[in-house]
């Protein structure tokens, strides 16, 4: 046996050795969770923590306890890169879980500890249109995939004079090119398009979109918000819908909530109050046991990105990258994740939910 040899075959069992010892799987991830999407980070977080906190509590991953550290980057994207890079060198992370929004997802990909490692970013809260063929997996469906389950659901009810409202990003172009293109092909209307951005007269774009029965906002959580204010002071009862990204919280807290009433958001989990489904059972009943807080959307998000996660890493070292270009079904009790074999989104899972009076969403 050659030297080289023995050293490789040294070192493999020194990392068996450890890992039988009961190493830490260490679990890293950078998000937001005292900034513009705080509110959503600690919700994500607390429901990843719980799902953890439910393994641990049963002797770890094949007797290996699961170290969860999470970092808050306040909403900066290069904050977010600065503490990827820490997970990475520092803290030797085995997985990287993402954070929120396509700023925070870019910059971890661009980070040069990351594009040095072999890790593939998990699960960022972002449209995955905003890092195409690029090592990470999105759990939750495309946003195309909500804009078209929301159409179907309006078009059945009838509506088919539908608005747009437009924050004119370069990363909202497309999703805009997207959607018009899905109204002409189901043979509904465009009656108007209002722009939302800094320096518009939100009153008089608001005006584009009279005679629509159904206004799709295509915009982040603020923009929504000063649009939404200004147009139910015109049209207090015309249907407004927004995706699964928009923070209600933030929503509610600019908009007011009587400019919230007949508004919907598209959602990528099942009701989180219901237990119809052991995903959603195991959820409520574990937040109760291991968190003082009530269950939300994005609580049972994070609890089925992590209970994911840790299906995949049982399949031993590798299979986040395997996962990322091979061809397998996760049954998470009763919701379907399979790997991606177009595109990199999990999930395929849409429902839709109208904002209450006083707030909160009803399934």
């Amino acid at each position: 046996m050659s030297f080289r040899i023995f050293i490789v075959l040294a070192s493999l069992l020194l990392t068996a050795l450890a890992n039988a010892a009961g190493n830490p799987i260490v679990i890293g991830q950078a998000i937001d969770l005292s900034g513009p999407n705080g509110s959503i980070g600690r919700d994500y977080v607390a429901g990843i923590t719980t799902y953890f906190d439910s393994i641990n509590a049963k002797g770890g991953l094949a007797g290996r306890k699961i170290a969860y550290v999470v970092r808050d980057d306040r909403g900066e994207a290069a904050e977010s890169a600065r503490i990827v890079s820490g997970l990475i060198r520092q803290d030797h992370a085995d997985y990287l879980m993402g954070g929120i929004g396509a700023e925070a997802a870019i910059a971890t990909l661009n980070t040069p500890a990351f594009a040095e490692s072999r890790h593939v970013l998990f699960a960022p809260l972002a449209d995955s249109a905003s890092a195409p063929r690029a090592r990470v997996l999105f759990w939750r469906p495309s946003i195309e995939r909500e804009f078209l389950f929301i159409l179907s659901y309006f078009d059945k009810l009838g509506i088919k004079q539908v608005g747009i409202a437009l924050q004119d990003t370069p990363q909202h172009a497309r999703a805009y090119q997207f959607l018009t293109a899905e109204i002409k092909k189901r043979g509904m209307t465009l009656t108007g398009t209002a722009k939302i951005g800094s320096g518009t007269v939100l009153d008089a774009e608001a005006q584009r979109l009279a005679g629509a029965k159904l206004v799709i906002a295509i915009a982040d959580t603020v923009g929504s918000a000063q649009f939404l204010k200004v147009f139910r002071k015109r049209d207090p009862s015309t249907f407004v819908a927004g995706t699964s990204l928009i923070n209600l919280e933030t929503l509610g807290e600019i908009a007011g909530t009587k400019a919230t009433e007949w508004t919907v958001f598209s959602q990528v989990v099942p009701n989180p109050g219901s237990a119809v489904s052991q995903l959603q059972s195991e959820h409520i009943d574990m937040m109760k046991k291991f968190r003082d807080e009530p269950v939300s959307s994005v609580t049972l998000e994070g609890f089925a990105v992590a209970k994911t996660l840790v299906k995949i890493i049982g399949n031993g070292p590798g299979s986040l990258q395997a996962m990322a270009s091979g061809k397998t079904s996760i049954d998470l009790g009763g919701m379907m994740i399979v790997s991606p074999d177009s595109g990199q989104n999990m999930s395929r899972y849409v429902d839709i939910a109208l904002f209450r009076r006083g707030g909160g969403l009803m399934f």
